[in-house]
């Protein structure tokens, strides 16, 4: 294991089992002086030209989900893309292409289908991918699970045809510079609200906070946006390093092998006794019950347990999404 750089080492080659998307900032400035003092012949004209277009830089873009007694909306597929053998990156049309999706950080989005047969609806959580700040659409990772009736169904979809959503639905707050440091303990899927709080971290460049991901999968075909990881470790050496482990790792895997255990979290993620510290879990059921323990509900984290209560964490330092 080694510890976080001191220095940024853009393109450094990474270390074993040390794997790292990078934040983007984009920029509008609009240049308005001389068009102001040149256009003698309608300087008012020019000036309320210039003035429409700081507005509509500033001008902050429509939500398309509110939260609330909004109810659901149904958005249009319009593209859709293989990732592995089992899951799909699905791309859905907002209404509005000037709007955003509206979540916020942590947070996330509940999808409804019902065929003919079915007597209920199925509904299912997911966390898009996108960012936050994107217009017009937003992203899904999708596995697909054998006898999954969403999951299934999603797989199933083409460009064109319509889902049901309602959200935003609230997770974790996040504030700048919220936690000194922060661990995140996924299994497959369980990635994607993990990335959507990375994302945000690495997007502000107010934020100090360091980041340690820990992602167990069956196998290498199963890392899901491992590219983004790696970028992100190159550009933040100082703050961001992954662990990645495998189930059925390769003959040439040169990485973590088995599940997660005890021993690897005590080495590479910040101690109970570190100032600020927080764990966050996501996975299937078999990794919560062994590292956290599962949650009674949405709204109830449940009791602590398993691998992190021994390590010595509190209730209070684990957040299971």
């Amino acid at each position: 294991m080694r510890s976080y750089a001191t220095e940024s080492r853009l393109g450094a080659a990474r270390t074993p089992l040390i794997l790292g998307p990078s934040a983007i900032v984009v920029g509008i400035t609009a240049a308005i002086c001389y068009t102001l003092y040149t256009d003698s012949k309608a300087p008012a004209a020019a000036a309320e030209a210039a003035t429409d277009k700081v507005k509509s830089a500033s001008t902050e873009p429509p939500k398309t989900f509110t939260g609330g007694d909004q109810g659901f909306i149904d958005l249009k597929l319009s593209e859709v893309s293989d990732i592995n053998h089992n899951v799909k990156r699905l791309r859905f049309e907002l209404p509005d292409k000037d709007a955003v999706s509206g979540l916020t950080v942590a947070s996330a989005l509940i999808t409804k289908y019902k065929s003919q047969d079915m007597e209920k609806p199925v509904i299912r959580p997911y966390t898009p991918i996108s960012d936050e700040d994107e217009r017009g659409y937003l992203d899904l990772l999708i596995k697909r699970y054998p006898n999954g009736p969403m999951s299934e169904h999603m797989h199933s979809m083409t460009p064109g045809q319509r889902l049901d959503f309602k959200g935003p639905i609230p997770k974790y707050q996040w504030s700048t510079n919220k936690h000194n440091h922060i661990a995140l303990i996924a299994g497959g899927t369980g990635i994607t609200p993990m990335f959507q709080l990375t994302r945000r971290i690495f997007k502000d460049p107010a934020e100090k906070t360091k980041v340690t991901l820990v992602f167990a999968n069956v196998g290498e075909e199963d890392i899901l946006l491992k590219k983004e990881f790696e970028r992100l470790e190159n550009e933040y050496p100082n703050r961001f390093r992954a662990f990645y482990t495998l189930d059925t790792p390769p003959q040439s895997w040169p990485y973590g092998t088995g599940y997660v255990t005890k021993e690897l979290l005590e080495k590479v993620i910040p101690g109970p006794k570190e100032e600020n510290v927080k764990v966050f879990v996501c996975g299937p059921p078999g990794m919560y019950k062994a590292i956290s323990g599962m949650k009674k509900s949405p709204q109830d984290q449940g009791e602590l347990s398993g691998i992190l209560k021994e390590l010595g964490y509190s209730e209070e330092q684990v957040y299971k999404f």
